[in-house]
């Protein structure tokens, strides 16, 4: 299962519907305190979240699972495509990051290519 932490609805629904069509199960979360609910009742083999989000922001979000879930792989969603602020990411343990807008192809290999190489994530 994956999770998508999007705040803006029409990019959530757009990643719901093109991981859904890929065969995906998919569980949608639109703020970073949602996000950390379900990471903490359900078991999910990776996370796409974006960065900027209400209550607790993607930056921190990204330490949660990384210190909580240390092998759940997560992808960061970002307009703000500084240089900083990707190796932030990237420092805080993020698996891939993918600056807005993206194609859903684009999206749909690097799923696979993340969800491929791990043999487990619990």
């Amino acid at each position: 299962m994956i999770l998508i932490v999007e705040d803006d609805e029409m990019i959530l629904r757009a990643l719901e519907f093109r991981l859904k069509k890929d065969g995906y199960e998919v569980t949608a979360a639109r703020n970073g305190k949602e996000a950390i609910e379900n990471l903490k009742t359900s078991s999910f083999k990776l996370v796409i979240t974006d960065l900027m989000l209400p209550f607790i922001m993607g930056m921190e979000l990204l330490s949660y699972i990384k210190t909580n879930h240390p092998n759940v792989p997560v992808i960061v969603l970002s307009g703000a495509d500084e240089e900083t602020t990707v190796i932030d990411a990237f420092k805080l343990g993020a698996d891939d990051f993918i600056a807005k807008p993206f194609s859903p192809g684009e999206l749909s290999l690097r799923v696979k290519r993340l969800l491929v190489r791990q043999p487990y994530a619990g």
